[in-house]
């Protein structure tokens, strides 16, 4: 969300009633009526992306994750006529997708995809991970070429529209000439391309997180990319649990009590951040969470933790934080289950967008 665009919803909020945080069940899901419209995503970690597309009525023909923990999610929550490829995106050939869908160069409605690019993000260092091979969940890979992957599979498949998403901090600072390479190299492939930093606290999310969207929108069909518009109202961390009440710590793990950031976290109030250990902030229930992480899956590391009680979230907090149904399956350990909801795009941001790409360009 640009700031005029938030500026705009926070000044409509005022006089317009908020209706009641709702996300679908899993059943609910399976049960849409198919819009007749196809999406192939790559890099789709647990699901959270392929979710919001089907939320809008999408059909999810193929899909492919090469970390394990995250396939297992994805595929345990998956329709069961998705294709789910495990292999790494360099060894996937457009016509691999082509042969397996049944489908043909163009015909294709929309190519989704997620490429890491953790080595731009604004939530540590930058600079000092390009080029280099990293730790990225459980692999270790060089993350910051896959987006030329994507673009590879793109060019093959010419889709009628492409959505992309990444980190912001792809779009400033130093990074900003990757951003111009990648721009240029989607382009290059046959479509009118745009970004925008959106905000899913403005799309329906109780979460402030900003990503950089690409959408591109193939030449032939002569139209620009669209966005959606933004809410008029925001949702707080006590909408999203109004429903399922705030659940105490189960098992312990995810208790801060004897890590230094738990005497730092009484130190703060509702809604402060730390200046002693960076991305340690107590959240407010009246506010969206803060930006749920990755790292927060370290329970002794700084990130957003729970508003009144000296933890950080449950799992079942964190779905309804990042917008995925209560009954949405997350395997592994509380680690393991906080990385794949902490990577994913939340469902119903992702629902915004493919909702307005549906309306204004794919069904018109």
């Amino acid at each position: 969300m640009d700031i005029r665009g938030a500026e705009r919803a926070a000044t409509m909020a005022t006089s317009i009633k908020k209706p009641k945080y709702i996300v679908p069940s899993m059943r609910d899901v399976r049960e849409l009526q198919w819009n007749g419209l196809r999406v192939a995503s790559t890099f789709c970690g647990g699901g959270g992306s392929s979710l919001g597309y089907r939320m809008a009525g999408f059909r999810v023909v193929w899909s492919s994750e090469f970390i394990e923990s995250a396939r297992e999610t994805y595929i345990a929550n998956s329709h069961t006529d998705t294709i789910v490829d495990s292999r790494d995106i360099r060894s996937v050939l457009s016509d691999d997708i082509l042969s397996a869908t049944g489908l043909g160069v163009g015909e294709l409605d929309i190519l989704d995809g997620s490429p890491p690019c953790s080595s731009f993000s604004l939530s540590g260092s930058r600079e000092k991970g390009w080029g280099k091979t990293k730790q990225y969940s459980d692999k270790s890979q060089r993350t910051d070429d896959l987006f030329f992957e994507y673009a590879r599979i793109l060019k093959g498949l010419q889709p009628k529209v492409f959505i992309a998403e990444n980190v912001a901090g792809l779009v400033v600072g130093t990074a900003k000439g990757y951003f111009i390479e990648i721009l240029q190299r989607l382009r290059s492939c046959g479509y009118r391309v745009s970004c925008r930093v959106l905000d899913a606290q403005w799309l329906g999310v109780p979460q402030s997180r900003k990503r950089a969207i690409f959408i591109g929108i193939r030449d032939d069909i002569g139209l620009d990319p669209v966005f959606p518009d933004p809410k008029p109202w925001r949702y707080s961390l006590s909408d999203a649990f109004a429903s399922q009440p705030v659940m105490s710590n189960v098992d312990g793990c995810e208790s801060i009590e004897r890590f230094a950031i738990g005497a730092e976290w009484r130190r703060l109030s509702q809604g402060q951040q730390s200046d002693k250990y960076f991305n340690l902030i107590r959240s407010d229930m009246r506010c969206p969470s803060p930006t749920i992480t990755a790292t927060g899956r370290i329970v002794g590391a700084a990130s957003a933790t729970h508003p009144t009680e000296c933890r950080k979230f449950t799992i079942g907090e964190l779905k309804r934080i990042c917008s995925f149904p209560d009954d949405f399956i997350v395997s592994g350990t509380y680690s393991q289950q906080y990385e794949r909801l902490g990577r994913a795009v939340p469902p119903l941001m992702m629902k915004a967008i493919a909702e307005t790409v549906r309306d204004r360009i794919l069904v018109v």
